[in-house]
């Protein structure tokens, strides 16, 4: 009786993760961090244009200056995704507003493949008054 007893209290003790559960929760994590670092590129060219095009937002007055500050900005921040010729730039009133859309295609395994879609514009967004 005294041995069941001692049993029982060793295997109430013994609680946590078993060899092959520590394996499995492993590879996942490992797959997400390998995933993790296949996006972190793409957010980071995402994010160097969106800074290229508010930058460039008042250094021209024309298409073609317009166009030209963006190459500058992207020789210097290495973006390979969009090509000035690929921002659209309108005239909305007395301000100049430029937008962009793309797609980046991030290859996962061999014909798995992630896409993302990228836009922006100078654009204000309109903000709704909350009552």
């Amino acid at each position: 009786m005294l041995k069941k007893m001692e049993k029982l209290a060793v295997a109430q003790r013994q609680r946590g993760m078993s060899l092959v559960g520590l394996i499995f929760v492993g590879l996942i994590v490992v797959a997400l961090l390998a995933l993790g670092f296949k996006l972190v590129p793409a957010v980071v060219e995402y994010i160097a244009i969106e800074r290229a095009v508010q930058k460039i937002r008042n250094e021209g007055s024309t298409v073609r200056d317009i166009q030209a500050a963006f190459d500058r900005h992207a020789t210097i921040d290495d973006i390979t995704s969009i090509s000035s010729r690929d921002l659209d730039i309108t005239k909305e009133g007395d301000r100049i507003v430029i937008s962009y859309a793309y797609q980046k295609k991030i290859p996962i395994l061999d014909n798995v493949s992630l896409v993302i879609d990228f836009s922006g514009t100078t654009k204000d967004r309109q903000r709704k008054d909350i009552p």
